[in-house]
């Protein structure tokens, strides 16, 4: 018997489920292929999320049991221990269980009527004479074809059916190790506060961070172009003159390895009867590596369009393309300006950094940036403080560093 639905979404992780619940609720008929028995499971990333974002998108204020903690602020902690804060009057971000956020998101999509397959690999995509038209997968020990007039990848940054479809892949140079661990013992916690370490002895090209959460337990982690993330994990623990103050003693309870794509959205994301969105897109920030709210955002314009298309019965990548066209709008000016930020800030020496976090701390920055409204889309929310001295003069100083760095 032919298996057949109006769409389809390869992945049940919070971009599918969310691009799933929408096209439900619009009475598209969608299954969602998950390849793992257990929706949010193995988690893949801290969980740490702006109000203002989960506001936007209709997903704020998430059930108590979901929410682990909520933060005013962070503090940045330099290699050589130095440190910058910015703390808010009100908290600006929240971190989640992952494993909960991704279920709530699911069984809402499920109650709207979208069908879910559990430990249902995707082997491959069905294409006919140039057009995607469903899915292979595996369950368990038999292989079905399943049939869909468009199919949305939400597989992660495994990329496989992007390639097949023909699609660009992420740009792997971007693409860094990272490790999440959850910790006990933790000594004096700010709790409502997250903390940024740098340096590049423990997170080469990139940072470690602590997130508090309640009982002297966090989530710490980072993410490294080159090294083992376990090994640097445990050096940052033991080592790093400010974390080691609050992380020698602590002990781990659980660790998770997860990649972390920081090379901006790919250039193409739709080909006839196809979408990619999430990871598999990069639809990821280049400066902080946070992908959830922008991958949700992507989930809905991807939805949206799946719509139009169904209406119009049109799955060509000349219509498809609308979605592409969507995304950019919406992310294209804050990831080039991040991507340029991320370069900025991976030429600079540990030395530099001590520097720059000084004159942020000495010329009163936080104060500036207090300013900002938006912790998702960082480009639009600079625009807001150019005019601010404070902000012209750290550009300043941070464009003469990375032209000392680059000679």
């Amino acid at each position: 018997m032919k298996t057949t639905f109006d769409a389809m979404v390869v992945g049940g992780g919070p971009c599918g489920s969310f691009a799933a619940l929408n096209l439900a609720k619009h009475g598209v008929n969608v299954a969602v292929f998950e390849e793992h028995a257990e929706i949010g499971l193995p988690s893949h990333c801290a969980g740490h999320l702006s109000t203002n974002g989960l506001k936007r998108l209709g997903l704020f204020p998430l059930p108590k049991r979901i929410v682990e903690n909520t933060f005013r602020g962070a503090v940045f902690h330099s290699p050589s221990g130095r440190e910058f804060r910015v703390r808010f009057s009100s908290p600006v971000t929240c971190v989640v269980d992952r494993a909960l956020f991704d279920r709530f998101i699911a069984d809402m999509a499920e109650r709207a009527g979208a069908r879910y397959f559990l430990n249902s690999r995707v082997e491959s995509l069905n294409i006919v004479e140039g057009v995607v038209r469903g899915v292979t997968a595996k369950q368990r020990t038999e292989t079905e074809h399943f049939y869909a007039k468009v199919v949305l990848d939400a597989e992660g940054v495994v990329s496989r059916l992007l390639r097949q479809a023909g699609l660009p892949t992420l740009d792997r140079s971007m693409l860094l190790s990272g490790i999440e661990a959850e910790v006990a013992d933790v000594k004096d916690l700010e709790e409502d506060m997250v903390e940024v370490f740098l340096g590049k002895e423990y997170a080469p090209c990139f940072f470690a961070w602590l997130i508090p959460k309640r009982g002297e337990k966090a989530k710490i982690g980072l993410a490294a172009k080159a090294g083992n993330p376990k090994k640097l994990l445990q050096k940052l623990m033991t080592k790093h003159v400010a974390a080691s103050k609050k992380l020698g003693t602590a002990r781990i309870l659980q660790t998770a390895l997860h990649p972390v794509t920081l090379g901006g959205p790919i250039t193409k994301t739709c080909s006839n009867g196809f979408l990619a969105v999430g990871d598999v897109a990069s639809h990821v920030k280049p400066t902080t590596g946070g992908g959830v709210i922008w991958g949700l955002t992507c989930a809905a314009t991807a939805s949206e369009v799946i719509c139009e298309a169904l209406e119009k019965a049109d799955f060509s990548s000349d219509f498809l393309v609308m979605y592409e066209k969507r995304c950019k709008a919406l992310l294209g000016f804050d990831a080039e300006v991040m991507r340029r930020i991320r370069k900025m800030l991976d030429a600079l020496s540990d030395e530099q950094v001590d520097d720059a976090i000084n004159f942020c701390s000495r010329i009163g920055l936080d104060r500036t940036l207090h300013k900002l409204g938006d912790i998702d889309f960082q480009a639009h929310a600079f625009l807001h403080v150019l005019h601010d001295p404070r902000f012209l003069t750290a550009m300043l100083y941070f464009f003469l560093l990375y032209l000392s760095a680059n000679p």
